[in-house]
């Protein structure tokens, strides 16, 4: 097993989205997991009733039947997962953590599956065996030792079950702590507040069916085709029956260009594929905001010369009044920013803003999809209400065809959530739990990833615990991350395979192997 870094290599491509290029990439991962067989049983139970929520995004199961209900992601995915490959005691002994330090994280993970609970051994730099009884008592005897509950921090990854979630947050609420860091916080937290200020829920609006509905999709700072390819077909199908598919995106990538349903024979045989979208803006990075300002300034001014002529109004009036407020001070905002600051901060033409919004108004129902383009920058709340705003103008919600749809990383951060994975619970859940499970539980706020990383680094919690995931790296600033977590008196980290949080560890540090979704627990 050599430990010598891979090089990444590069080549152009210029073919379509998916097709042959997608079926040889699955054909690699499937073989190369070593147990094709068993996994191809794995991937037809992918979506399927019965059997489990693909964990390769956040696009969920769609409704339509058929046998084969994942995508290229998704079949990388549950084969990386589902490999026959093994990082047990013997590979431990074999490699140091200095040595494993000096691997990439890809290296890592294609290690295999982790078999036994691993505790640190600062003394020869090494992992060694544990039992399952020590583990426990080692995590009991430091959580015990804490002059507070709320001195240790209990992260979870959208890769965790709902069912798994739900058990965790228990516990932790019955040890007497809300500090739930979590995946969520470096993605969609923005969604969530700026939903939960603008509309009351932070939860998208739509429903699959409603892709089918819309005469127009907008799709802002999200890449479908690299990381949710099952959006492509209903973008696709929308695109066929005439609906618009308008994309906001300083990338532009080849998915969003054209697309190859590898499960079409015909296309696949011809080597055929459609245009997917029929336009495409590339606005400045985090311009956003001020494109979708111009957007609707347009429509204000559209509205008004409408109201002038004496012709069909453009905005939707009873929708406003009825379910809306602020609207004047919204409209006076329109009107007090100006053409030269839109046009600077978003990076596009006037032109462009002016096209953009002249498809807007042609759509009676509209959709506006965003990810993490979107979500990941300072004013991405200001963002996401704008979004918001723009939609409420022409009553573009809670309605068939219309709404509002951020587009998840992983497939359960939202899951979490409604499970009670909330640094900031609200009251009746916390009402729910103690008449439900008779404990009393915790009502102070605790700690989301930003605060929880300052609270280890500061030495005000000792103890971090993490529910799958890769917490070392996927903050953003992971220095300051491996500085916090090396900062703590036990580190532990529950995961299916080896990556770099496993390496980054404090004064006392435990692997625990789990099952995945992939598995079945037989006993």
């Amino acid at each position: 097993m050599s430990l010598q870094p891979v090089n990444p290599r590069y080549k152009p491509y210029n073919g379509p989205a998916a097709g042959w290029g997608a079926l040889n990439a699955v054909t690699r991962f499937w073989l190369d997991s070593k147990q094709p067989f068993k996994n191809l049983r794995a991937l037809l139970k992918t979506n399927q009733n019965g059997g489990f929520d693909c964990p390769g995004c956040a696009w969920g199961d769609s409704p339509e039947d058929g046998r084969i209900k994942f995508c290229e992601n998704g079949a990388k995915a549950v084969n990386w997962e589902a490999t026959k490959r093994r990082v047990d005691a013997a590979f431990f002994k074999r490699y140091s953590v200095s040595q494993l330090r000096e691997q990439s994280d890809y290296w890592l993970e294609y290690q295999g599956r982790l078999t036994h609970p691993m505790r640190y051994d600062a003394a020869s730099d090494r992992y060694v065996q544990t039992s399952w009884d020590d583990a426990f008592a080692l995590i009991a005897q430091h959580l015990k030792a804490l002059p507070s509950p709320d001195h240790a921090e209990f992260y979870t990854s959208g890769r965790a079950s709902n069912e798994a979630a739900f058990l965790y947050q228990l516990f932790v609420r019955a040890y007497g702590t809300n500090n739930f860091p979590d995946c969520s916080n470096m993605c969609h937290e923005a969604s969530g507040v700026a939903l939960i200020q603008s509309v009351g829920i932070g939860k998208g609006s739509v429903t699959f069916d409603d892709f089918e509905h819309a005469d127009a999709i907008f799709v802002l700072g999200q890449n479908p085709g690299t990381n949710h390819p099952r959006m492509l077909e209903p973008l696709r199908e929308a695109v066929k029956r005439g609906a618009q598919v308008v994309c906001f995106n300083p990338l532009k990538e080849r998915g969003l260009e054209r697309f190859q349903h590898p499960q079409n024979a015909l296309e696949m045989l011809t080597n055929g594929s459609e245009p997917l979208n029929t336009a495409f803006f590339r606005p400045a990075l985090g311009g956003d905001m001020a494109a979708l300002r111009g957007i609707a300034k347009f429509l204000l001014q559209w509205e008004r010369e409408a109201q002038a002529k004496g012709e069909p109004a453009l905005f939707d009036h009873a929708f406003i009044a009825e379910h809306t407020d602020g609207v004047d001070a919204y409209l006076a905002l329109l009107d007090d920013t100006a053409w030269e600051a839109i046009e600077k901060q978003s990076g596009l033409s006037l032109r462009d803003i002016e096209q953009a919004a002249r498809m807007y108004r042609r759509a009676e129902r509209v959709i506006i999809c965003w990810a993490m383009g979107i979500t990941q920058h300072h004013h991405s709340v200001a963002t996401i209400q704008e979004i918001v705003n723009l939609q409420l103008l022409r009553g573009n919600l809670g309605r068939p065809g219309a709404g509002l749809c951020p587009v998840r990383g992983h497939s359960n951060v939202q899951g979490d959530r409604t499970m009670g994975i909330n640094d900031r619970p609200p009251v009746a859940l916390l009402d729910a739990i103690e008449e439900r499970f008779q404990f009393k539980v915790p009502r102070e706020n605790g700690h989301n990833t930003v605060e929880a990383i300052n609270a280890m680094i500061d030495g005000q919690a000792k103890v971090f615990i993490g529910l799958g995931g890769n917490f070392a790296q996927a903050t953003p600033d992971s220095p300051r991350t491996h500085q916090a977590l090396q900062s703590c008196d036990l580190t532990v980290q529950i995961s299916t395979k080896l990556n770099r949080s496993h390496l980054t560890v404090g004064k006392d540090a435990l692997i625990l192997p789990c099952l995945g979704r992939t598995d079945i627990d037989r006993q």
